[in-house]
C-alpha cells in the first residue's frame, strides 16, 4: 500500500498570498489544491443573487446545505461552480468578498463546508487553504503554516490584483480600510475564528517574494516528510 501523502493547512488573513502560495505549492508538490475561501465566495454569490439579507442566518445555512459546491479543473485552472452553474469570474469582486466573510461567521454555513471539506481532503495529498483549517477542519494536519503579512502589504496587493483585473476601487486607503475591518470580523467571530494553531509555522510575506515564501514552505515540507 502506497504511503499517505500529507496534509498541508495553510491559513492566515485576506491579502497574505494564500491562495498564490498554495497553488504554486501543489503544483511542484503534485498535489490537490482546494481553495475554501470559493466555497464560502460560491454562497455569498447565491445569497446575493437571491436577493437575501446577510443578516438572515438561518435561510443562509439552508442555502450552504442545500447547494452543490464544486472545485473543478486543474491548480492552474480551477473553476468554481454552484447548483452546476460556473461562477469562477463572478466571485472575485470586492463584493463579495465582503459577503463571504459575513456569510462565513455563520455557523450553519461553517458546519455544512467544513465537512465537505473534511471529505475532499481526508485522503490526504492536499494543500488546502483558508481561515480555520489547521485548527478545525484539519487539526490533525501533518503541516500547518500561518502565512501573515502588514495590512499595508496586503492592501497594495489587493489594489494592484483588482486594478489588473479592472475591478474599480476607490483608493488603497479604502482597500487597508476594509482588509482590516474583515480581520477583526474573522478574529472575533464566535464560529472558528481565524487564530494561528498552536503547532503551525509563522510566516510573514510582507517582505517576500511569491518565490521565496514558496521555497521557504517546500523545506518545511521536505523537513515534515522526512521525519
Amino acid at each position: 500500500m502506497a504511503e499517505r501523502k500529507p496534509i498541508i493547512a495553510i491559513d492566515g488573513p485576506a491579502g497574505a498570498g494564500k491562495s498564490t502560495i498554495a497553488k504554486s505549492l501543489a503544483r511542484q508538490l503534485g498535489y490537490l489544491f482546494i481553495n475554501t475561501g470559493a466555497m464560502y465566495r460560491a454562497v455569498a454569490w447565491k445569497v446575493l443573487q437571491q436577493g437575501i439579507s446577510l443578516a438572515d442566518a438561518e435561510r443562509i445555512g439552508n442555502i450552504a446545505e442545500d447547494s452543490l459546491i464544486e472545485l473543478t479543473g486543474t491548480v492552474d485552472a480551477l473553476r468554481v461552480l454552484i447548483d452546476g452553474r460556473d461562477i469562477t469570474e463572478d466571485i472575485v469582486t470586492p463584493e463579495i468578498s465582503q459577503a463571504a466573510s459575513q456569510v462565513s461567521a455563520i455557523s450553519a454555513v461553517r458546519r455544512a463546508l467544513v465537512a465537505r471539506q473534511q471529505e475532499m481532503g481526508q485522503a490526504g495529498g492536499v494543500v488546502m487553504e483558508g481561515r480555520d483549517i489547521g485548527t478545525k477542519v484539519f487539526p490533525h494536519a501533518e503541516l500547518k503554516i500561518y502565512l501573515d503579512a502588514t495590512s499595508d502589504a496586503r492592501a497594495a496587493r489587493r489594489f494592484a490584483e483588482d486594478s489588473a483585473r479592472g475591478i474599480a476601487v476607490a483608493s488603497l486607503a479604502q482597500m487597508k480600510a476594509e482588509i482590516e475591518e474583515r480581520d477583526q470580523r474573522d478574529k472575533t467571530r464566535a464560529d472558528s475564528p481565524l487564530v494561528q494553531a498552536e503547532d503551525a509555522v509563522y510566516v510573514d510575506s510582507s517582505a517576500l517574494s511569491i518565490a521565496e515564501v514558496v521555497a521557504k514552505l517546500m523545506r518545511l515540507v521536505s523537513q515534515k516528510v522526512a521525519s
